[in-house]
């Protein structure tokens, strides 16, 4: 059964990478180093995206690595693959635009050095993503004639992260964090003369910014397991990004394309190298809950973008941002033989975002509602499936909204690995 879940998902992220293989389009990708992605797993997307305080035995907790000490148990080893879909809709007062899209989301694979006392994992995943396309026209005053502009953007950040949590106490665990960023953006400038007679050529301006650098996040969790006769546990997380700086090549070409679109010569105008900031985020998190039958969990996040400079140290936000959310997982008797349906594990959530810049003089807000199953398959091992409806930006206040439509898809495998068997 392992084996048909793990080449079924092998096979559903290949279809979708190759038909995608990029985010959807959104204008609001646009600013600073693209839309950050999160690092929340399918089934703490379930859950609106929560898990800073509450631990997991069979799903690794990908948000808070503190918490990586509830894996591991008996030599266990995890690893966890998830695939994103989504649809989203742009649209102002007049015009609407749709697009969809589909990424390989994470691939993550934990092990004990320890057991029960040190967990280590190594993961891959997107850190940012930038897709966008803006066209408009614009008068040339004084005559009938008009300029076409078109700006697109394109690419993101990766991140290959390695992660450990060690148990101190009973009731207190520390994780450590560090990710490697790196990947390349693209922006790109056109514009088109619209004249009676035909234009020589177009020009094309492309920007460049490959990003390299390391980041460093610690973590810490609190939990108290004994609460009304052992059956209730309470949890407090917080997790803390380090500010981090990192290294910018840039570079900018003026690229002439004849009127049937073919390239007729090539300038480089500039070459330079920077640094870009990334702020400091504070996440914190408070869960209680029943054994591994029930939890309720609240996450809160913190950044201070005004902290952040977009390459040569060019602030591009002055104000804060922070997100608040609120989860719920269910599983009804996670010991029963009877009813397949009493151990599926049952999610759901809810978050508000506020972003820290403004459009249209106002700030842009997003709101979405979050749905999760857990499927048992195997012996510890689950198909996780989430879902995520949201509105971002506001007509009236923004001019522009963006309203979208996400499914995670996700595997989750534990089994004994790099155990040396004593009996064949």
């Amino acid at each position: 059964m392992i084996r048909i879940v793990l080449c079924g998902f092998l096979l559903i992220a290949s279809s979708i990478t190759t038909a995608f293989g990029q985010a959807a389009r959104s204008p609001f990708s646009a600013f600073g180093i693209g839309e950050y992605y999160g690092n929340a797993t399918a089934h703490s997307q379930g859950m609106a995206g929560v898990g800073i305080s509450n631990p997991q035995y069979l799903y690794l907790n990908n948000l808070n690595p503190a918490l990586l000490v509830f894996n591991g148990q008996n030599g266990i080893t995890t690893f966890q693959a998830g695939i994103l879909g989504e649809r989203r809709t742009v649209r102002d007062e007049t015009n609407k635009e749709t697009s969809k899209a589909g990424n390989l989301n994470y691939m993550i694979l934990a092990f004990p050095i320890k057991s029960g006392k040190w967990v280590t994992s190594i993961g891959m995943m997107p850190y940012t993503a930038m897709r966008y396309r803006f066209a408009y026209n614009e008068p040339i005053p004084g005559t009938t004639d008009s300029v076409s502009f078109q700006e697109t953007g394109t690419g993101g950040i990766n991140q290959v992260a390695w992660s450990n949590g060690i148990a101190l106490h009973r009731y207190v665990s520390v994780g450590a964090k560090a990710s490697y960023l790196y990947s390349t953006i693209e922006n790109n400038f056109s514009n088109t003369v619209n004249l009676s007679q035909t234009q020589l050529f177009i020009p094309q301006i492309n920007q460049r910014f490959y990003y390299r650098g390391f980041a460093f996040t610690g973590a810490l969790s609190i939990h108290i397991d004994s609460l009304f006769n052992n059956n209730y546990r309470l949890n407090f997380g917080a997790v803390y990004d380090l500010k981090t700086g990192l290294n910018t090549d840039y570079q900018q070409t003026l690229t002439r394309l004849d009127p049937t679109g073919l390239t007729n010569g090539t300038d480089t105008l500039v070459t330079a190298t920077g640094t870009t900031t990334i702020p400091s985020i504070l996440s914190a998190g408070l869960s209680f809950g029943k054994g591994l039958q029930w939890v309720f969990a609240v996450d809160a996040r913190m950044t201070d973008y005004r902290k952040f400079g977009f390459f040569e140290n060019q602030q591009s936000a002055t104000t804060k941002g922070y997100r608040v959310a609120a989860g719920f997982e269910l599983t009804p008797n996670p010991n029963s033989l009877s009813s397949y349906l009493k151990v599926i594990t049952y999610r759901t959530g809810v978050s508000f975002e506020e972003y820290p810049y403004l459009i249209n003089g106002n700030a842009l807000r997003d709101f979405g509602t979050n749905f999760g199953l857990s499927l048992p398959v195997a012996r510890g091992c689950s198909v996780d499936l989430a879902g995520r409806w949201g509105k971002r930006g506001n007509i009236e206040t923004n001019t522009i909204e963006e309203t979208y439509f996400k499914i995670y898809f996700g595997v989750t495998f534990n089994d004994r690995w790099f155990i040396k068997r004593r009996f064949d």
